[in-house]
């Protein structure tokens, strides 16, 4: 079994429910709904261009998958999770867009937030104690050949090339787009996620999912809400 802490909205987010329905699944119920129509690409098309992040699920990463440590038990990650959520302050990301990375789309802030970053690079040091080292095998799966210096430097560290000053916070709606079907895809998600874009989103929790056996679909198994700004001033000394 392996582990990943992500950022998710709720399971009743209006934002966790219209991304499940995009991609077909939903990881918090399990629930499944049929492949959407977009014009321009066929419903094959399309189910094979969201393969990718309907197994994973909708999320953005912060600690990527991993195996538990020797000598680490899950109840001790959903403890460590749980203090961990208790004593964090929600906050917003100030403006949230439908992007590109290469050929995948997803949606992303519209520039770098430091608070953003200082709350990943946390995650991925706090957690680190959890995760076994990598095998041959994964390591290898990365191509670490084929890394930048600041990449490889990140696998080999953190178990994951796109951490620290490398982190780009992303929420994947699509597999990697042929050129010519972009603009077909990019019309299909813009007025999907509307509501959700050019807008600030709350990063008000965390998620523990998991995934049950390799390759198997991520599911949710903890969702956490950090602590509200107004709370924490109440309670500070």
């Amino acid at each position: 079994m392996r582990y990943a802490i992500y950022f998710s909205p709720a399971a009743d987010h209006p934002l966790t429910q219209t991304a499940s329905r995009w991609l077909g699944r939903d990881a918090f119920t399990a629930g499944t709904f049929p492949t959407p129509e977009v014009s321009g690409l066929s419903k094959e098309d399309v189910h094979a261009l969201t393969a990718d992040p309907r197994r994973y699920a909708f999320h953005a990463t912060l600690k990527a998958p991993f195996e538990l440590a020797e000598g680490k038990t899950e109840a001790e990650l959903i403890e460590a999770l749980e203090e961990f959520a208790a004593t964090r302050k929600a906050f917003d990301i100030p403006n949230l867009v439908i992007g590109q990375l290469g050929r995948f789309f997803a949606l992303v802030p519209d520039q770098i937030y430091s608070e953003l970053q200082d709350f990943a690079a946390r995650i991925v040091e706090d957690f680190e104690a959890f995760r076994a080292p990598l095998s041959d095998a994964d390591i290898a799966r990365r191509k670490p050949d084929t890394l930048s210096p600041e990449h490889r430097a990140n696998l080999m560290r953190w178990g994951y090339p796109h951490v620290m000053d490398a982190f780009r916070f992303h929420m994947t709606l699509s597999g990697q787009v042929p050129p010519e079907q972009a603009p077909a895809m990019r019309a299909a998600l813009e007025p999907r996620f509307a509501a959700f874009t050019n807008k600030p989103l709350s990063i008000d929790g965390v998620a523990l999912f998991v995934e049950p056996a390799r390759g198997a679909d991520f599911i949710a198994h903890r969702w956490l809400p950090l602590k509200p700004a107004s709370e924490l001033r109440k309670t500070a000394p």
